[in-house]
């Protein structure tokens, strides 16, 4: 006759079944991302992650007129499911970080939410340096990038050497400090969180 499990047995048992579905929960969703979405855009700040706002945009472009810099665009033709979504380009403009996020206040679907404690959790992007490129590390003096940066300190600073350092808990990935160095191609670059 066989013995019931053990409580501990029956504990694994669940640990594993539970780590496991989780699993293939997260691996099917990401196949089904790169199905739905195989390009990835920079979105407006607020934005829900790539499905969840795909699913839920209207494509309306509410969001458009209210950029100040004119920053949001819409996704073209091409981009066949995200087509006619609002996105940017920081390359052309960056989002300059507006402390009340107009877009996402003029955002009716839920596509874009101004969260609840603002910017502090919106990341846009991740910013890398090249330091070959930065002319800081061929001994000229610089810091555009440090004084363009509208969240200040907190994402990017300099260091005693005049070298910029990026802070990514504070960087919102706007890239205004991309299009703000005075390298070509800029020293910055940023790229979208996978």
């Amino acid at each position: 006759m066989d013995t019931p499990p053990s409580p501990s047995q029956a504990s694994n048992r669940r640990g594993f079944f539970r780590e496991t579905f989780g699993r293939l929960l997260r691996e099917v969703t990401a196949r089904a991302e790169q199905r739905v979405a195989p390009r990835r855009y920079f979105r407006p700040p607020g934005a829900a992650d790539e499905l969840a706002f795909l699913a839920s945009c209207t494509r309306c472009g509410d969001c458009i007129p209210v950029c100040p810099v004119q920053a949001i665009i819409k996704a073209p033709p091409a981009a066949g499911l995200a087509a006619g979504t609002p996105m940017i380009d920081p390359g052309i403009q960056a989002c300059v970080v507006c402390e009340d996020m107009p877009c996402a206040r003029a955002c009716a679907t839920g596509a874009l939410v101004v969260p609840p404690d603002g910017w502090a959790r919106v990341h846009m992007g991740t910013l890398e340096l090249d330091p070959e490129r930065c002319i800081t590390f061929q001994g000229v003096s610089c810091g555009v990038c440090a004084r363009a940066c509208p969240v200040g300190e907190r994402a990017l600073a300099l260091d005693a050497a005049g070298h910029p350092v990026i802070r990514p808990e504070g960087c919102v990935g706007c890239g205004v400090c991309v299009t703000a160095c005075v390298t070509s191609p800029s020293s910055l670059t940023l790229r979208l969180i996978s």
